[in-house]
């Protein structure tokens, strides 16, 4: 798995819309009516990379897999959510344990029905925004008063728990995410435990129409201004182009339809890689005659942990990481080549793995 994310929004937004273009199905029925969406849709959808696809011709591996992104859909939130309006309160659950929020906005005019009555994306960031943080200090409030009970007989995690959540529970009744409260590294685990939905990085996909697609417009301007001064990430995006590239299926179909509109790349590899630098993530390969694979990892990740990616055993039996640069791979022609010319490493625990490193785990069960 890459990164999972969940995608959440005011009702008619284009929320599903996008959701039904970047996972190609037509998983989330998207209609022009609040709450169409009635259950939480999954969908997952390889990462390209070219790297991979060049590793895997010279290695002429037998299969080539890619890394997941996985996109978690729920229902359109409404002013009161947290307090049981609307469908989306029912759903919050299923985005928890995601790594980030997608938070979809409607930057376009026109005859769907929005309901506000105005299009405004930052009155609706703000809504949705709001009702995170009050489910978030529900489930808080809820969480203190069961370590409280426990911390009185000595639990020590749960003392630990308590020294997290009463900074957090402060700053979501002033109006603050959970994310914007300074937690010590030794403390991070505890609160990451908390499944906290405002401690999660934001990706603000402002939602244009066809025209804006690459320049963006008046509404996605001010949606970039927010994530310059909250800290999070915005992509540009057109759910009504992103739907018409999924209807091609031609590859190179696609690229002149893109290229028509003033495109490089469609809308899913714009929200990927902003995914990545948000979350801070790494792509790691294995390289064989079977398969060419593709994984993902924290940046400053050591080596022990890129193997536990893989399987935990990996991680657990660490002995050490045979490694060798993606450029030094494709510049001596493989594995063999890079042997015979010194390029390939023998790591050991303590080593930092890079970005396009080709690793082989070498590990005791």
């Amino acid at each position: 798995m890459g990164f999972n994310c969940g995608i959440v929004g005011l009702p008619n937004v284009g929320k599903s819309t996008l959701f039904n273009a970047l996972t190609e199905t037509a998983q989330a029925e998207a209609a022009n009516y609040p709450f169409c969406t009635i259950e939480p849709n999954v969908g997952r959808v390889p990462v390209p990379d070219a790297r991979l696809d060049k590793l895997a011709a010279i290695a002429k591996s037998a299969k080539t897999i890619p890394t997941f992104l996985e996109f978690v859909d729920i229902a359109g939130l409404v002013r009161g959510a947290s307090k049981g309006e609307g469908l989306g309160n029912q759903f919050l659950a299923n985005i928890r344990e995601v790594d980030a929020i997608v938070h979809v906005l409607r930057c376009f005019e026109g005859e769907v029905t929005h309901v506000d009555g105005s299009v405004d994306p930052i009155r609706d960031a703000e809504t949705v925004e709001t009702e995170l943080m009050l489910a978030d200090l529900d489930s808080a409030m809820k969480q203190r008063d069961a370590a409280i009970k426990k911390a009185r007989g000595n639990d020590k995690e749960a003392k630990e728990r308590l020294t997290v959540l009463e900074p957090v529970i402060e700053a979501l009744e002033a109006g603050k995410p959970a994310r914007s409260v300074e937690i010590a590294d030794d403390l991070k685990p505890v609160f990451r435990q908390l499944q906290l939905l405002s401690a999660k990085p934001v990706l603000y996909a402002a939602n244009v129409d066809e025209e804006s697609a690459a320049t963006g417009n008046k509404y996605s301007a001010l949606v970039e201004q927010r994530a310059a001064e909250t800290g999070g990430a915005c992509v540009v995006v057109s759910a009504a182009i992103e739907a018409e590239v999924a209807a091609l299926g031609d590859p190179e179909e696609k690229k002149e339809f893109l290229e028509s509109l003033g495109l490089e790349e469609t809308g899913l590899a714009r929200v990927i890689r902003a995914g990545y630098q948000l979350l801070d993530l790494i792509t790691f390969f294995t390289v064989g005659p079977k398969e060419a694979r593709a994984w993902t990892v924290r940046r400053a990740s050591k080596a022990p942990q890129a193997a536990g990616v893989i399987h935990s055993d990996f991680e657990r039996g660490f002995i050490r990481a045979e490694t060798i640069a993606y450029d030094d791979f494709i510049a001596c022609g493989g594995e063999q080549g890079a042997k015979d010319a010194g390029k390939m490493r023998a790591e050991g625990k303590d080593y930092v793995a890079k970005d396009g490193d080709v690793f082989h785990f070498r590990f005791n069960v």
